[in-house]
């Protein structure tokens, strides 16, 4: 029987329908080759890094998904995030026990990567100030279980792919993700921004010089350089380690970092003169009671702010011309105070934050609160935001997503993980 064209067509048709129907159920479990060559023909090449950010507070996995073009700086088509508490220090006595939290993350992974490319997708954790500032082996026996849990993985991994991160490359890490968001880096004329972190243990300041002097005057290991994207980046970069805000706190309450409370009580003009309570921090729980009421609290608690942080911050001229973005704990406190919506962020001058630690300050001599650190935090980050050579009328912008992704290192980290794992 003679099939009429049309009718013909139609059937060639149907069966190309039923065939790349069948191609897509079966797409994720072919091999990575095939996967690449099929990705190429529509046009597509995805690449995906996974990255765990071990902070003092939490743990948090961000798996992200690049889109490759050739001669083009990676784009970012889509990112998955989930954060557990609390931090991997916790667990410094029973690191088996950090073993749970990790595999739970781990099936974020393996919902977000197609199975077909599970083990060409780098896997790394890199962990901050709160495995830094733990003593003696504690750390390294907590990361020995993060091998062990991603040994076992399906995922791409190294043995440097576990690893405590120093101060700095997490700053140049930030500086990576903030400029890489906002288009800094993709060889075009955008110029990039300088950035400001303060975690729970350290603080970071990234910012690439234009004058000379700038380089010439800091000390060696403040100078970085790198190459990302084809292009070569010299950067100024430090992390003032014991100068984030928990960690500041508890100093200006005159505490010690990584000693037992015992039971003494630590007394500060920066909480307010009826305060009793507990504060816990690093693991270990303090007793702590405000000053007698006499002098305001305000000047009490700066001059106690500036008497802990006098010639530990090195002050650079030309951040001053610059725009910056600053993160972390400055956003949150900012929103605590109302200063900013706590969805979009917004942009503050250094002078609102003292005048919001002037303001909380003030009101503490009357009533408590709800947040009886508030005083104590706003005064820390208004000096320090000094000390580090921003005048009172600089303003920054603060931002926790820029794109609708987390403005954290983990993503600067993962491009310069992967860019290694090309370099081998």
């Amino acid at each position: 029987m003679k099939i009429p064209k049309l009718a013909f067509v139609f059937l060639l048709l149907g069966c190309v329908v039923v065939y790349l129907t069948y191609i897509k159920r079966r797409y994720e479990n072919w091999p990575l080759p095939l996967v690449k060559q099929l990705s190429k023909v529509a046009g597509e090449n995805f690449q995906y890094g996974i990255m765990f950010d071990a902070g003092s507070t939490g743990t948090r996995i961000h798996v992200f998904q690049f889109q490759m073009e050739p001669n083009e700086a990676p784009k970012l088509a889509h990112e998955t995030f989930k954060a557990i508490k609390p931090g991997l220090s916790a667990y410094a006595d029973d690191p088996d026990k950090c073993k749970a939290g990790l595999l739970q993350l781990l099936d974020v992974a393996k919902e977000a990567v197609p199975t077909g490319l599970w083990a060409s997708t780098a896997l790394a954790l890199r962990a901050t100030a709160g495995l830094r500032l733990l003593p003696g082996d504690k750390a390294s026996h907590l990361l020995d279980k993060v091998k062990e849990v991603f040994d076992a993985s399906p995922f791409l991994y190294r043995a440097d792919s576990v690893s405590i991160m120093d101060g700095t490359d997490e700053g140049v890490s930030a500086w990576i993700t903030v400029n890489f968001l906002l288009g800094g880096l993709h060889g075009s004329e955008t110029p990039t921004v300088g950035m400001l972190d303060l975690g729970g243990g350290s603080t970071q300041i990234t910012f690439s010089p234009q004058d000379e002097k700038t380089i010439q005057t800091a000390p060696v290991d403040y100078v970085t350089s790198f190459q990302m994207f084809n292009t070569s980046h010299s950067l100024y970069s430090h992390s003032y380690l014991g100068l984030g805000l928990m960690s500041a706190r508890l100093a200006v309450l005159g505490g010690i970092e990584g000693q037992p409370a015992s039971n003494q009580e630590l007394i500060s003009p920066c909480l307010a003169p009826d305060y009793t309570g507990q504060w816990e921090h690093a693991e270990v729980t303090y007793k702590l009671k405000g000053q007698k009421a006499g002098e305001p609290i305000y000047e009490s608690c700066l001059s106690k702010v500036e008497k802990m942080i006098y010639r530990k911050v090195r002050k650079a001229e030309e951040v001053k011309d610059m725009e910056f973005y600053a993160f972390s704990y400055y956003y949150d406190r900012a929103v605590d105070l109302g200063l900013i919506d706590e969805e979009t962020g917004g942009s503050l001058r250094v002078s609102d934050f003292i005048e919001g630690a002037k303001t909380v300050c003030k009101n503490m001599e009357a009533n408590v609160g709800d947040h009886p650190f508030l005083c104590l935090d706003f005064t820390y980050i208004s000096v320090l935001l000094q000390e580090l050579g921003f005048p009172q009328d600089k303003e920054f912008k603060l931002a926790r997503k820029i794109n609708d992704v987390e403005t954290s290192w983990a993503l600067g980290a993962t491009f310069y993980y992967i860019e290694s794992l090309r370099a081998h």
